[in-house]
């Protein structure tokens, strides 16, 4: 269970945190096996 939040965040800092979420670009990585590209298991975009 997730604490509550106490206080409210104002709109600029909940931007600054979300603006990089989009930045984030998927990790592709080369398969040794076949050679064709896929996302990595380390992948956060979320």
């Amino acid at each position: 269970m997730a604490p509550t939040p106490k206080k409210k965040h104002s709109t600029m800092r909940t931007g600054k945190r979300r603006v990089t979420k989009g930045h984030m670009l998927p990790q592709v990585v080369y398969d040794k096996n076949t050679g064709h590209p896929r996302l990595s298991h380390r992948h956060k975009n979320a």
